[in-house]
This record gives C-alpha cells, structure tokens and sequence, in this order.
C-alpha cells in the first residue's frame, strides 16, 4: 500500500491546493478503517464532502468551466463569422459569375453581330467582284468576238483573192491560155 494512506501526516507533501485537501480528507476513513474499504462515509465525513463539494463548485467554474465556454463561445463566434463570410463570399462570387456571363453573352452577341456584318460585306464585295468579272469578261468576248469576226473578214477577203487567182492558174493550165 501507499505511504500516504498508512501515515495521516505525510499527506501534506503529497498535493497542495483544493485537490490534495480533497484526496487528504476523503482518506482519513479509510485509514480510520485500517486496511478494509469504507463504500459509504459516515455523517462527518459526509459533511466535509459536501462542504469540499460546494467550495469547489465556484472555483472549478471559475477555473475550468468559464474559461473553457469562453474558448467554446469565442470558437462558435468564429464559426458563425467563417459560415457568414462565406455565405457573403458565395453571394459575390455569384454576382461576379453572372456579371461574367453577361459580359461573355454580350462580348458574343457583339462578335456575332461583327461577323455577319463582316459576311455580308464580303458577300457584297464578292458580288461586285463577280459582276465586275462577268462585265469584263464580256467587254473581252465582245473585243475578241470583234477581232475574231475582223480576222475572218480578212481571211475571207484573202481567202477570195487567193482562190480567184488559184482558179484562173487552174484555169490557165487547164486552158493553155491566160484568161483576160
């Protein structure tokens, strides 16, 4: 066994304070009891535990209990500003995301409006390009149609001189004679 238990004046060394009185006055019956096990206190020794009891409600409340629902109230406070900030943090960063996605609907809108401006102008210059080309090509198959039909002319012309004077060689030969 302890010491403690078997010697009533070690007990100072043992703890100071409101614990080490508790631990001192609760043993007293048990060393009263010499070595055997008191389970129910008798009435002074009830009294001093109760007495005990009550002068350590306040200082265990002061010690232990206000300073830890303190720790406990502060952390909760803290919690609820965390939930808070982050809700208010939500709420921008949707307000953003929506400012965003009218930015990048209108910045479409406005791209989608350029490029069908951009198209039909392009379609518009395409087709006075094309009607350009057709009108000079025109110009450039009449021209040559003119030119085909002067140089057919010509040969023509040619053609007919040539063949009279062929045919009256022919003729000459064939005849003997020159024709006048």
């Amino acid at each position: 066994m302890c010491t403690a238990t078997k010697h009533p004046r070690s007990l100072p060394r043992l703890a100071a304070g409101p614990i080490g009185l508790l631990v001192a006055v609760t043993s007293l019956p048990a060393v009263a009891a010499e070595g055997g096990l008191q389970i129910f206190p008798d009435g002074r020794t009830l009294v001093v535990l109760l007495i005990l009891f009550a002068l350590l409600i306040p200082l265990t409340d002061r010690i232990l209990f206000r300073p830890l629902l303190r720790v406990l109230d502060e952390r909760e406070e803290r919690i609820a500003g965390a939930r808070g900030r982050a809700v208010e943090l939500a709420a921008e960063a949707k307000q953003l995301l929506g400012r965003y996605e009218a930015a990048l609907r209108d910045a479409r809108e406005h791209a989608d409006g350029e490029r069908k401006a951009y198209l039909r102008s392009a379609r518009q210059e395409q087709a006075e390009a094309l009607l350009a080309a057709r009108r000079q090509s025109e110009e450039e198959l009449a021209r040559t149609r003119s030119e085909v039909g002067t140089a057919v002319e010509r040969a023509r012309a040619g053609l007919r001189r040539e063949a009279e004077t062929l045919a009256r060689e022919v003729a000459t030969r064939l005849l003997g004679r020159g024709l006048d």
